[in-house]
């Protein structure tokens, strides 16, 4: 079958194609061999070796999918037969292209700095000493891979459930908390109320188009074989959107989150925040332009409608989470709802679709994402720190820190900065592009809804700097810093001024790489 070829028809796995899974196999072979592992291993140290070892399967992992982009790369750049832009695996089901390889890039890399993050913070008292802890991550980034690379309705749905199955018990780990328990049975309840919208969703397109496959559902579209009954199709499509909306939290479907983040354990809350967000980011990514964009009917303009509904979502998001936060003084709830207005932000490239000839969508979309990664992980890593420390998360805890941890304290500055969009940070340079495609587009009252959530954001975000640099509490003690969890803090803090500093080389590998028309719109 050509590359370029959308069937339906059921093919088998060769060897070759086997090989192009080889960043999943590494993960769920490191699950098994760890789940049998933790069976042998004494209490006393199975925390550490299983953390560790979870950590050398990410970056084995990641080191295949560099692998595959370094020879593909390589490969294209020579003479001789073209290098398929897209690899298309079980009849289409599996996508491997650059946008793909780019997020299966970041969820891993946020997962490693996770676990990084968590050997020096979380305590044996807090979660069961075993390694439940850990490897429950590995599954859990193969569904947020399989989302990215999804090219048929079944497959993201498969997805979808491994991610959402692991996190489900990832939040109630921490069995002797009551709002652990409470967080975790939430998060059931909502996850699977919007995991069902989006099966009902999933139905309605079926039963349409006959198709599960995203390319044979755009042709159908484009033939006009769906249109018989477009209210249908609106139905099928916003029923997607709206689960999807609760999987990202964001307006109005994010009452969860607050919860969830709090009771959760803080590494965890921090791979809700990065990886499952942005694996429901980029499923929508995928979904709105390769069906979306196609979807129309005389005198329906459902596509133009879907768009619309993305940049109405963005907005709520913005408008929602900002002010909300403005009254919360719990740490890991603030951030929660940021996230709430980060996924505003991260909705707005999605939604601006192609007008006027404006198609740097996917880096705007990639580049800030990155940055809400390395500013998020890096910041819930602080939040760690001083739930360590101090056994509270509220944002009096954070008093002082600059005379008990300086380092630490300047590192948190950036990470705010960045939350915030202000120079020089990647936070800023993220927001700047986002705004700048929203002005080339014409969408200007996006453009001005982004501007005011920002404005509004500096006032609870530039609390949390008063209380470390402008208040104490009296006691000088100095807080711990873990080794692992200083390294994730500077990492982090690093790349997001790098970012900030030399935006160029990452967005132009991004806009140079990824496109609309090749990795997503159907061919």
């Amino acid at each position: 079958m050509s590359p370029d070829t959308v069937s339906n028809e059921l093919a088998p796995l060769s060897w070759a194609d086997a090989a192009y899974f080889a960043p999943e196999w590494i993960l769920l072979a490191f699950f098994i061999l760890l789940a049998v592992l933790d069976l042998f291993l004494a209490r006393s140290t199975s925390r550490a070796v299983i953390g560790y070892l979870t950590l050398t399967g990410l970056v084995a992992s990641m080191g295949a999918v560099l692998w595959r982009l370094i020879d593909r790369d390589q490969a294209g750049s020579g003479e001789g037969e073209p290098v398929a832009d897209v690899i298309r695996l079980l009849a289409d089901s599996y996508r491997i292209d650059d946008f793909a390889s780019m997020l299966k890039l970041v969820f891993l890399a946020a997962a490693a700095l996770i676990v990084l993050m968590s050997l020096g913070t979380v305590k044996q008292e807090e979660v069961p000493n075993r390694g439940e802890f850990y490897y429950l991550l590995l599954p859990a980034v193969v569904g947020a891979m399989m989302m990215a690379s999804a090219g048929d309705l079944i497959t993201l749905y498969v997805g979808l459930e491994l991610l959402s199955v692991t996190t489900y018990v990832l939040v109630g780990l921490r069995k002797r908390e009551v709002k652990s328990a409470e967080a975790a049975f939430k998060y059931v309840v909502t996850g699977g109320i919007a995991s069902a919208f989006i099966l009902f969703g999933m139905s309605y397109l079926y039963g349409l188009t006959g198709a599960t496959n995203f390319g044979a559902i755009a042709q159908a579209f484009q033939s006009q074989q769906a249109i018989a009954a477009p209210e249908l199709l609106y139905a099928g499509l916003f029923l997607l959107l709206g689960g999807f909306g609760v999987k990202i939290a964001a307006a109005p479907f994010h009452a969860w989150a607050p919860d969830v983040y709090q009771g959760a354990p803080t590494p965890i809350t921090a791979f809700l925040a990065v990886v499952a967000k942005g694996a429901s980011l980029a499923a929508m990514f995928r979904l709105v332009f390769s069906i979306g964009f196609f979807a129309s009917a005389p005198g329906w303009p459902i596509a133009d409608d879907i768009f619309l509904l993305l940049l109405v979502l963005a907005a709520a998001a913005m408008i929602v989470g900002t002010t909300a936060a403005l009254v919360q003084r719990n740490m890991k709830r603030l951030l929660a709802l940021s996230g709430v207005a980060n996924a505003g932000y991260l909705l707005i490239p999605i939604g601006l679709s192609l007008q006027d000839m404006h198609a740097s969508n996917t880096g705007e979309f990639g580049f800030y994402l990155i940055a809400y990664m390395l500013m998020n992980i890096g910041a819930f890593a602080v939040v760690s720190l001083v739930e360590r420390s101090r056994g509270e998360e509220l944002l009096g805890g954070f008093a002082g820190m600059y005379h008990r941890a300086p380092w630490t304290a300047i590192a948190m500055l950036i990470f705010l900065l960045s939350l915030a969009g202000l120079p020089v940070t990647g936070g800023f340079f993220g927001k700047l592009f986002i705004l700048l495609g929203a002005a080339q587009s014409g969408a200007y009252w996006i453009l001005a809804v982004m501007v005011a959530s920002s404005v509004i954001s500096y006032y609870f975000y530039f609390a949390i700097a008063r209380q470390m640099f402008m208040r104490s509490l009296g006691d000088d003690t100095p807080i711990p810093v873990p080794v692992t969890t200083g390294i994730v803090i500077w990492i982090c803090a690093a790349l997001t001024l790098v970012l900030g500093i030399v935006p160029t080389p990452l967005l132009s590998w991004m806009n140079e790489h990824i496109s609309i028309v090749t990795d997503l719109l159907v061919r």
